[in-house]
C-alpha cells in the first residue's frame, strides 16, 4: 500500500558486515578524524580480500576456483534469465562478451560507442544494454561532480563494476596474476573501494551522492561525495605502499573548486601508516573503510 513500503538497495556484503563491525568510516571522514588503524590489512592478504568480494555463496567456499565457478554461475543466470525478465534484449548471446568488455573499463570513463562497437550495436543500444545491467545491480555508472562556474571539469560519467570478485572473476585474474602482474590490481582495487562506499551510505544517517571529478588537466578524484548540505568531502584509491604530494593532485583541484564547501581528502593506500599531507589531507590504511580504530 502507499506509503507502507520502503524500497532498499541489497548490494553484496561490506567488510564491516563479514567482520561484525559497526561502520563509522563516513561520519569520519566528514569530521575530518580518519586515522591510523590497529589492523591495517596490506599487501597479499588485502588482495585475497579484495578478490573474495561480498557475496555470501562465493565467500563461503573455500578454494579460489570454486568461488570463481559460483560467481560465473551467478553471471550466466543474471544474462539469461534475470536480464530477460525485464527487457527485451536483441543480441542476447552477444551479452557475455559485452560484459567482459566492460570489466576492462571499470574504474574508466563511459564510452558508449566503444561499447557498442565491441559487440555491432549502437551508442544507443550500448547505453541501454549498460542501464539494464545497472538495473540488476551488476555495475554502476557515477556522474561527474562539476559546478556551472567550472568550464574545464570533465562530465562524463565513470563505469564501476559492484563486486570486486565478479569483476575479477570476469576479467580471469586470480590470486597468482595478480601477485604476478600488480598492474592488474589498481582498476580492481578502485571498484572495490567505489562498491565499499556505496554499502556504507546505505546503512548511514548521512544522506550522500557519489560522484568522480576530473579537469581537463586530468588531475582525477576517483570517489566525491556530496552531503545534502552541500558538504563535500574526495577519496583518492592508489594500489601502493607509498604516497608523494603529487598524489594529492586532484584532492587540491577538488578542494579549490569546492572552496570551504570541502571538508576533507583521504588517499587510501596499501600501507599500515596514517600520513598527513597539509590542511584537510591526509594518506590513511585502506582497512580504514572496516577497521578498528585506535
Amino acid at each position: 500500500l502507499a506509503g507502507r513500503m520502503e524500497t532498499i538497495q541489497m548490494l553484496p556484503l561490506a567488510r564491516a558486515e563479514i567482520e561484525g563491525r559497526t561502520p563509522t568510516f563516513l561520519d569520519r571522514l566528514f569530521e575530518g578524524k580518519i586515522q591510523s588503524q590497529r589492523d591495517a590489512i596490506v599487501g597479499d592478504d588485502l588482495v585475497q580480500l579484495v578478490l573474495l568480494g561480498g557475496f555470501p555463496e562465493a565467500i563461503s567456499r573455500e578454494s579460489e576456483r570454486r568461488r570463481q565457478d559460483w560467481l560465473r554461475s551467478y553471471l550466466t543466470s543474471i544474462l539469461t534469465r534475470d536480464l530477460r525478465d525485464i527487457a527485451e534484449v536483441e543480441k542476447l548471446t552477444e551479452l557475455p562478451k559485452f560484459v567482459r568488455l566492460l570489466a576492462e573499463h571499470s574504474g574508466q570513463l563511459v564510452n558508449y560507442s566503444q561499447f557498442g562497437g565491441g559487440i555491432n550495436v549502437s551508442h544507443k543500444t550500448a547505453q541501454r544494454y549498460v542501464g539494464l545491467l545497472e538495473q540488476v545491480f551488476l555495475i554502476a555508472t557515477v556522474r561527474p561532480w562539476f559546478t556551472n562556474s567550472l568550464k574545464r571539469i570533465v562530465k562524463t560519467p565513470k563505469l564501476h563494476f559492484l563486486d570486486s570478485g565478479l569483476l575479477a572473476t570476469v576479467r580471469g585474474l586470480t590470486f597468482d596474476r595478480v601477485k604476478a602482474d600488480r598492474g592488474t590490481f589498481g582498476a580492481l582495487l578502485e571498484s572495490f573501494v567505489f562498491s565499499e562506499v556505496l554499502k556504507l551510505m546505505t546503512a548511514s544517517d548521512l544522506r550522500l551522492t557519489p560522484h568522480h571529478f576530473r579537469d581537463r588537466e586530468m588531475r582525477e578524484v576517483d570517489i566525491v561525495l556530496e552531503r545534502d548540505d552541500g558538504t563535500i568531502v574526495g577519496i583518492e584509491v592508489k594500489a601502493s605502499a607509498t604516497v608523494k604530494a603529487g598524489d594529492f593532485a586532484g584532492l587540491r583541484a577538488l578542494a579549490e573548486a569546492c572552496g570551504d564547501r570541502f571538508a576533507f581528502g583521504v588517499v587510501l593506500y596499501d600501507s599500515i601508516d596514517f600520513v598527513p599531507f597539509g590542511d584537510r589531507l591526509a594518506a590513511a590504511p585502506l582497512s580504514c573503510l572496516w577497521g578498528k580504530v585506535p
